[in-house]
């Protein structure tokens, strides 16, 4: 099942990056899910809807469908390789964070301070930094190999070469 994680601290510019990568996808016709790690917590029904109304009289789980869209909301983590499952019959699913899952990914460094994801972190296919990131630069300015590592890396705005990176390391397994 082709699956890929991009993780990094918060603010490192993680949905930005999807959403890029989305549009890339969607134009190459890819059906593509993505499943969204929130440590916080979130509230994705609105107080005036009936499936809200129906959790707060006690339903532990609803869903409402239509022809064009499912919702289902549940009073429980889910793992992720059932989320994952969920999703099989797509093509690709991109996971925003769940860091310590072991699963292909893609790491955001903001700052210098961030690196040690690098050693910490397992699966990784390649590194993406900020603009102002010098750590994975060739000397004509584009990406290149992480010093040490034989890690490939990528400028942020590097979205396209991304897209290649995973259609041929992740889906290109699954096919």
């Amino acid at each position: 099942m082709p699956v890929i994680q991009i993780v990094g601290y918060k603010n490192s510019g993680k949905t930005t990056l999807i959403g890029k990568l989305l549009e890339i996808f969607n134009a190459m016709n890819l059906r593509v899910a993505v499943i969204k790690h929130d440590i916080h917590g979130f509230e994705a029904d609105r107080e005036s809807t009936d499936t809200f109304r129906h959790r707060r009289a006690g339903a532990v789980a609803t869903a409402i469908t239509s022809p064009w869209r499912t919702a289902i909301i549940e009073e429980r983590e889910t793992m992720l390789s059932g989320l994952i499952n969920h999703f099989e019959a797509y093509d690709l699913t991109i996971v925003e964070g769940f860091k310590q899952e072991d699963y292909p990914k893609i790491v955001l460094i903001r700052s210098r301070e961030d690196l040690p994801l690098l050693e910490e972190l397992t699966e990784i296919r390649a590194a993406v930094f900020r603009q102002e990131a010098g750590e994975c630069l060739d000397n004509d300015g584009t990406g290149g190999v992480l010093t040490g590592s034989g890690l490939p890396c990528y400028r942020i705005n590097d979205v396209e070469e991304l897209a290649k990176l995973i259609i041929v390391s992740v889906l290109s397994l699954n096919h």
